[in-house]
Parts: structure tokens; sequence; C-alpha cells
């Protein structure tokens, strides 16, 4: 995999968002793959499709790019609010490839989150633009990273290091079980799951009971919270996410 850009293709550009699409997706194109099948290379959507880029012609994923320079941030700007809650709510709702690079045009790191752990409450609703804008009321929106577990950023590269293949489609795959769940129970497996990422390697039932009143307010009409977390870590200790170790005990496999 050459982390390098092609700077070549973007001479005629003058504006540097211009620049950096088409940059960024032609390295996506040529160097990149498909995290769930290992197929290659990525089909490109024709332009302007709402929120999707990529896809998979083997299949069907479908795949979102978010590019930028340095480092990357818990908060990341996207487009219309609207747009994004529709998208991410549908049943073909795209995974989201995050790209950041150097100053050299060189990709630092490029991961993967798979749609199974975006949730409405992710997506936070930015001010509408002022009454003097171009486009006056419109709603834009941010991503918000930190309420995805750690097991669901799957890189492809980290630190300019490429991950194995294998590797990657592994531990994508790992977490497709999420898919096969509702709405709602995947809104409690995802939570319990950010709780436990709290925690060290190994913890104890009590130590994730101490979230139940975080957890209470996230569910206001559910009288049974510590019966949920119960079962949802029997859920995540099924799926080979954590392993039961008796006595109250568990540890993370991840």
């Amino acid at each position: 995999m050459n982390l390098n850009f092609n700077q070549s293709l973007a001479k005629n550009y003058k504006s540097e968002p211009q620049r950096i699409r088409v940059l960024s997706e032609d390295w996506v194109t040529n160097q990149s793959y498909c995290p769930n099948c290992n197929a290659e290379p990525l089909a490109e959507f024709a332009n302007n499709q709402p929120v999707a880029d990529f896809y998979c012609s083997n299949c069907d994923e479908e795949y979102e790019l978010k590019s930028k320079k340095a480092k990357l941030s818990n908060v990341i700007n996207d487009g219309a609010y609207d747009t994004m809650i529709e998208r991410i709510s549908s049943e073909d709702n795209p995974s989201f490839f995050f790209l950041t690079y150097s100053q050299e045009y060189t990709v630092n790191n490029f991961l993967i989150i798979p749609k199974q752990f975006f949730k409405p409450d992710m997506i936070i609703k930015r001010k509408p633009l002022s009454a003097t804008a171009k486009r006056a009321g419109w709603v834009g929106c941010n991503i918000d990273l930190r309420k995805v577990p750690e097991s669901g950023k799957v890189f492809l590269v980290k630190d300019q290091q490429v991950i194995p293949r294998d590797n990657v489609t592994e531990q994508f795959q790992k977490t497709l079980f999420l898919r096969q769940q509702s709405t709602a129970s995947r809104g409690w497996t995802l939570d319990v799951w950010q709780c436990i990422d709290r925690l060290e390697d190994s913890f104890s039932l009590n130590q994730v009971y101490a979230f139940a009143d975080l957890l209470k307010l996230k569910y206001p009409e559910n009288n049974h919270v510590k019966d949920k977390i119960r079962q949802q870590l029997q859920v995540l200790r099924n799926r080979g996410i954590i392993e039961f170790l008796g006595r109250g005990h568990y540890r993370k496999l991840y």
C-alpha cells in the first residue's frame, strides 16, 4: 500500500478542499480495499450521492470518506443534518472511512467505523446559518466519535503503519452481529460497551453497575437497568468481545 497521494492529479485545482477531495478519493480507489470482504478495488459513486462515496461491487458495502490534515479529532464536521440522520437511519446506511494526512500529502491514519456503530445521538445538530449567509437557515451537523467503542474503530493504516488485511477484515466482521439487532437492542449493547471501554482490561460486574445511574438518565422508562447491564454483558461475552472469568469478573478480548 503506497501511502503517498498522487499530487499530479490536483495540479489544476486552486481550491485546497477540491485538491484534497481529488487526491484522497483517488488514493482510496487505488490503494484501499473492502474491509468486509477484502475485495478490491472499491468503486466510486457518481458525484453528489448523498453521504456515500464508494461501494464494494462484491458485497455491496457502502462507504463515505472524510479526510483531514494532521490529527483525527473526536468531533468531525459533516454536511446537512437532516440528510445525515435520514441516511444513517436507513437500511443501507454507509460505513465511514476517516483519513488523516500530513503536510507532505502522506496518509498518517486511515480507519473505518462500520455502519452498525452509528446512532442518531452521534449526529450533533449545528446552529442554522445566519440570515445574511448565502445558504441562510441551512443546518449542518458534526459526528461525535467519542460515542464509538474502541473496537468500532478499525484501522487500515495507523501512524503510517499498514495493518495486515486479514486483521482488518477479522476485526470488521467480529462486530457484524450488531446489524442483526433491533435499533433499541443495539443502542443498549453499544452504551454498555462504551461503559466497559472506560474500565481496565479486567473488570467486575459491580464496576459496570457503577454506570447504572448514567444509563438510567438515557433510558428513563427502564426500571431494570442492572438487569439490562447483565443481559448486554452476556451478549458481548457470547460474541467474543469480553470473557467471563467467574464470580462477577470479566476480561476484555480487544
